[in-house]
């Protein structure tokens, strides 16, 4: 007969197995739980504050190129200071397009200085744009640092201590112009740019600096930004006879008035400005942009302190458009808005003030001091010409050798 072992002794032994059991599973769970707390503390010891900082541009329209570039700059300036483990803050980019439209552009510049998240800004290509929206900075306390636009009123307008410029303007430009052009023979000029406060500045800058030449300007044409048929213009230009076409404005008109140019038969140079510096000049023109020159402040990418560590981490971050002219500028900038934020904190009165004092700083543009009016003060301008499809810098070029001749020059 079998032994039955369920004796008290053997129910007391069970009993205390079951209490055991439970309290290592409760141990196990309560370490797994503490576990999970520390980790929790610690991420969130390691988090970082999120700071706002907007970019405004023409992101569509007929400069969009222009202005995707520049904003994929300024967003690499922001993903290289986020990638940096010493960087206090994590930031965010807030892009915005103008569309190159002076109501558009201070739609969006109110929609970004109204967000008291956004501490600072780096804004603006198109001229007319950046002239409308400075009063929005000034009157939400914005800090922004204009990239492209050249107009010499957005910073010399105002004292507005809210905005600043690390681009030249178009006084400098057209100086640099006027006197080269004049000194490579050219002597009988016509004029033809947009009405915008853009068009209109080169047009004043440009006829002042070639007035101290023995350059001369036998007619001037304003014509709007949506024109599409030039032929009354061109056709009075033709007749003049002029060494050279003089165009201030953007790349869709000048791509325009260059084509028919060569549809009426107006054999003479075209000489433009920073405005159509774009590779959708290049391309839209294909073969007829040969021999156009302009000028830009800075140093081609390539000559840049920086601009081949640039070009190396543009490339790395894997964007599909070229940063375009202005692309540097751009980053230069943004750069130098995150400098100043890791510096004195995301607070929109601390970092304006920074910014005010910003003398001799390196930056891959050259050193960048701004005036009294936020005015970047190094104002070096570079002389182009379109060679087989691309901007070459003069000097480098075939023309500046002798090896081939402008159009126009006698």
């Amino acid at each position: 007969m079998a032994t039955s072992t369920n004796t008290p002794q053997t129910f007391k032994f069970y009993r205390e197995l079951y209490i055991l059991k439970k309290v290592i599973q409760k141990s196990v769970v309560s370490a797994i739980a503490l576990t999970m707390v520390l980790s929790a503390g610690i991420g969130l010891a390691q988090a970082k504050e999120k700071v706002k900082v907007t970019f405004i541009a023409p992101l569509t329209g007929g400069v969009s190129a222009n202005g995707i570039g520049g904003r994929n700059s300024a967003d690499l300036a922001v993903q290289l200071r986020n990638a940096d483990a010493n960087a206090k803050y994590e930031y965010e980019l807030v892009a915005l397009d103008s569309e190159c439209k002076p109501n558009v552009g201070v739609q969006v510049a109110t929609k970004a200085a109204a967000d008291k998240k956004i501490i600072g800004g780096v804004t603006h290509y198109c001229s007319a744009v950046a002239i409308g929206a400075v009063d929005v900075y000034k009157k939400f306390g914005l800090p922004v640092i204009v990239w492209a636009a050249v107009l010499p009123d957005v910073t010399y307008g105002n004292k507005y201590k809210e905005v600043h410029r690390v681009n030249g303007t178009m006084i400098n430009q057209n100086d640099t112009a006027a006197n080269f052009m004049a000194g490579l023979g050219y002597k009988k000029w016509v004029v033809i740019h947009d009405t915008t406060d853009y068009g209109k500045g080169h047009n004043k800058y440009f006829s002042e600096a070639l007035a101290k030449t023995d350059g001369k300007i036998l007619a001037t044409f304003g014509v709007t930004s949506e024109q599409q048929d030039f032929t009354a213009e061109l056709t009075k230009a033709k007749s003049l006879n002029p060494d050279v076409i003089y165009f201030g404005g953007l790349t869709p008109i000048g791509v325009r008035i260059r084509s028919q140019m060569e549809k009426l038969g107006l054999k003479a140079g075209f000489q433009g400005t920073s405005g159509i510096m774009s590779e959708a000049y290049l391309k839209g023109l294909g073969p007829l942009s040969e021999g156009t020159v302009a000028f830009r402040e800075g140093a081609p990418i390539d000559k840049l302190p920086g601009g081949a560590m640039f070009v190396k981490k543009y490339k790395e971050q894997g964007y599909s458009e070229n940063p375009e002219a202005y692309g540097p500028f751009a980053f230069a900038a943004m750069n130098l808005l995150l400098d100043t934020i890791e510096k004195v904190g995301p607070d929109r009165k601390k970092v304006r003030k920074a910014l005010n004092k910003t003398a001799d700083r390196d930056s891959i543009v050259g050193k960048i001091t701004f005036d009294e009016y936020g005015q970047n003060t190094v104002a070096a301008i570079t002389k182009y010409v379109a060679q087989d499809g691309k901007w070459a810098v003069w000097e480098d070029s075939e023309y500046g050798s002798g090896k081939r001749k402008l159009t126009g020059l006698k």
